[in-house]
């Protein structure tokens, strides 16, 4: 008999985790490159002509705002460019997530749960669970890259900029896997661990802005400059992948050095010490569930009104952006007005008020993550009934909802009013921002809904939010249909400040929201818990 090695039983979970994350991977790996081929087809529609690049080079090379948010202008007056310029970051981004997200949830998730010591009293390695985890990981960057490889070569872009823009989503994956499982052995919290690597997530995104916006210095420090350093579609170059490699490789090997000095179960730095008195607002229902969501708001809040400052800044450029592009002014002014900057903070500040409807989805499902860690019985052994309970989780999605797209509108309307000098800009913007508000509560009613229907489809709210991204963002370039775009909620509501204000669609979605509360809340009582 062979014995035992510390990888020993690694093939075995391998198969476990694609057996039982089958949906969540296969969600990923569509979702990623969905986004860059829809994104692909609509700046080929919106750029037609080699004048229509120029023009818009022309506009993006010196628009810091533009930089910063979308990545260094290279080759822009190509379409391949345009399309690196257009998604590369926002791309790179999601793919990031979705390795830290998968990455912590099938380590130190699994080892906060207790699954880890189960699986562990087996004939199981120290370092197979890892190991299987990153496998898969490195699986889906490996099939994101190659979907948007073959997807930009189906859309007659050339080859080698092609597969050098699907290495670098691939390559960036990598690392985010990397620095997960690292983290991972540091916190014995899953919570933290996410933040921690949505913190560095964070960083490589601010020291790539700086870094483009100046000589480009800066975003050596950066994962994700490191992997734009490639130029795809702008003169390709394979060599900076090394480094995504060194860092990767590093991070893996420090990973199985930590893990050898640590429990299972615990992190290399124990937890704080908590006070020895609990604050009188943790006695409630309430106050206990905005304490476990703070964290969330807070960076939920910030990220909206940083990405609420940089479409902002570029509104009082909109103008020389367009030129004469009548594709790209057709595309701007369907969202409602005649004035183009009008219609273009109307764009914006759907654009923001998608991003927030994450928080309000993330929030929502919070009920779910409480019940399935088996956290929430311990709260209803207490005099809380199920209806209250629900109403204080719920009461935090809706009233942060409010406060993220406060902070959204507080961006874009501070933005655009100093660039301006049209400071009374910020109230109107502010209030835009705010008629929102309803869609991103109906998500909320959606999720509590599943939550006490069917509570294993509860997840699936993600789906429906990726849905109104597609139809908001993409439903004029590719000419969706009208009985299509009434499926998002946000279709519904007037895009201020372009369109004319309207009370009716609004309350229509408020209803809808309290009967889809209601459903959840009738259901939730008659079900069994867990």
């Amino acid at each position: 008999m062979t014995a035992p090695t510390e990888l020993t039983g690694t093939a075995v979970l391998t198969r476990l985790i694609l057996r039982r994350e089958r949906v969540r991977i296969l969600i990923w790996i569509i979702a990623v490159p969905l986004l860059v081929l829809l994104t692909a087809t609509s700046v080929k529609g919106l750029y037609p002509t080699q004048h229509d690049l120029d023009v818009a080079a022309e506009a993006s090379q010196d628009n810091a705002a533009a930089i910063a948010f979308n990545g260094p202008a290279q080759g822009l007056d190509t379409l391949g460019g345009e399309v690196a310029f257009q998604v590369g970051t926002l791309g790179l981004v999601m793919v990031a997530l979705m390795s830290t997200f998968m990455t912590g949830r099938q380590t130190r998730a699994e080892e906060e749960a207790g699954r880890a010591e189960l699986i562990r009293s087996l004939p199981v390695g120290r370092h197979a669970n890892a190991t299987a985890t990153l496998l898969i990981v490195a699986g889906m960057n490996a099939m994101v890259g190659a979907l948007v490889t073959l997807g930009l070569i189906g859309l007659d872009l050339p080859v080698t900029g092609s597969v050098v823009f699907g290495l670098s989503y691939c390559a960036l994956g990598l690392v985010f896997a990397g620095i997960t499982s690292l983290l991972a052995q540091v916190s014995e919290n899953t919570r933290v661990v996410h933040g921690s690597a949505g913190a560095v997530l964070g960083a490589a995104f601010v020291l790539r802005a700086v870094g483009d916006i100046g000589d480009g210095t800066v975003s050596w420090f950066s994962p994700i400059g490191w992997v734009q350093k490639t130029r795809p579609f702008a003169g390709e170059r394979f060599w900076p992948l090394l480094l995504v490699a060194v860092g990767a490789v590093a991070a893996v090997a420090a990973t199985h050095a930590l893990s050898d000095r640590r429990d299972l179960g615990a992190g290399l730095v124990p937890p704080r010490p908590g006070r020895p008195r609990a604050a009188p607002a943790l006695g409630s229902p309430l106050g206990l569930a905005l304490r476990l969501q703070r964290g969330s708001l807070i960076a939920w809040s910030c990220g909206v009104f940083l990405a609420g400052v940089a479409y902002g800044w570029v509104a009082v450029d909109v103008e020389d952006f367009v030129a004469d592009n009548e594709a790209m002014e057709d595309l701007i002014t369907g969202y409602g007005g005649a004035d183009l900057t009008e219609a273009y903070l109307s764009q914006s500040l759907l654009v923001v008020a998608l991003l927030g409807a994450g928080y309000a989805v993330q929030s929502a499902l919070r009920l779910h993550g409480e019940e399935s860690g088996l956290r929430a019985e311990p709260v209803l052994a207490t005099p809380v009934s199920r209806g209250r309970w629900v109403a204080s989780h719920l009461t935090v999605a809706l009233a942060g909802s409010v406060v993220v797209l406060t902070s959204a509108g507080l961006g874009t309307g501070l933005a655009y009013g100093l660039t301006s000098g049209e400071l009374d800009q910020v109230p109107r913007l502010l209030g835009a921002a705010l008629a929102y508000t309803p869609a991103l509560w109906l998500l909320a009613g959606l999720v509590i809904a599943l939550f006490g229907l069917a509570p294993r489809a509860v997840t699936t709210a993600w789906a429906a939010l990726a849905v109104c991204f597609v139809i908001g963002l993409l439903a004029q370039a590719l000419d969706l249909p009208g009985w299509v775009r009434d499926v998002s909620p946000f279709e519904h509501v007037p895009h201020l400040p372009a369109a004319d204000p309207a009370l009716t669609a609004p309350v229509l979605l408020l209803t809808i929201t309290a009967v889809l509360i209601t459903a959840g809340l009738v259901g939730f009582r008659q079900r069994d818990l867990g």
